[in-house]
């Protein structure tokens, strides 16, 4: 399938998953407007990376890394029928191999690292390996994702990550160990007066030397916005944050 934006065109029909609400809260929500150097892990069909070129300033400089062939080209493709293909550079392979060939004496840490991850640890797979992949830690753990976001992301940096409710409890537990903190946390509910189905964490690293991670939590900041308002219409946060992007709206 394919999805017409109002700057930019997806086509994700070999992707293991399709442009989704999820990933266009993320890419419109995350706070990108200000970066200079972005990292896309598991950028897909480029949706996010692409979200951010258009969002961010025109020198901004944005690494898409992708693991699946089939999305690695149509990552390219995207990008490079989109109006911004000087400010994404594709990595065709694992985040594991991009980490082990970064040089930040060459590269700069990222000031802001945005993923869609893999978000299941169990449960029932696909039969489709790629979309399993897509849905399922089976390439990326989390342990192995925070560590990318530890050694990769700038001291001063933010790492957006969504996530469901049922994997937040263990993501959470994971991220100590990795010098990492969540600094807000979005819930987002499908329709007012639900319970929240899907999470934005916005993760910086933990202040170790003068905070404990006790202090660091404490100052997680919590909001929650819905999709939809109670008459099934878009809720007047989603119209706003997605204007830019959909087109009816």
């Amino acid at each position: 399938m394919s999805f017409t934006f109002k700057q930019f065109h997806i086509d994700d029909e070999q992707c293991g998953m399709a442009v989704s609400t999820d990933a266009v809260i993320l890419g419109a929500w995350a706070e990108l407007t200000q970066s200079q150097y972005i990292l896309d892990i598991g950028a897909g069909s480029g949706l996010l990376s692409l979200m951010a070129a258009q969002r961010s300033p025109e020198k901004t400089h944005i690494t898409a890394v992708e693991l699946d062939t089939a999305a690695a080209n149509a990552c390219k493709h995207n990008i490079e029928q989109s109006p911004w293909p000087q400010k994404v550079q594709l990595f065709h392979g694992a985040i594991q191999d991009y980490q082990q060939q970064f040089d930040k004496s060459i590269t700069p840490l990222f000031d802001h690292i945005i993923c869609n991850p893999p978000y299941f640890e169990q449960g029932t797979q696909a039969k489709n390996s790629a979309r399993a992949d897509a849905r399922h830690t089976n390439t990326l753990s989390f342990a192995e994702l925070q560590k990318a976001i530890s050694q990769l992301l700038a001291p001063q940096g933010n790492a957006s990550i969504i996530l469901p409710q049922q994997s937040l409890a263990s993501f959470i537990q994971q991220l100590d160990g990795h010098g990492l903190f969540v600094a807000k946390h979005l819930e987002i509910i499908s329709a007012e007066g639900k319970s929240p189905n899907r999470s934005i964490l916005v993760i910086q690293h933990a202040l170790t030397t003068e905070r404990q991670t006790s202090e660091n939590t404490s100052k997680t900041q919590y909001l929650q916005m819905a999709i939809r308002n109670k008459q099934s219409g878009y809720s007047q946060t989603m119209i706003d944050l997605c204007r830019p992007f959909y087109l009816k709206l």
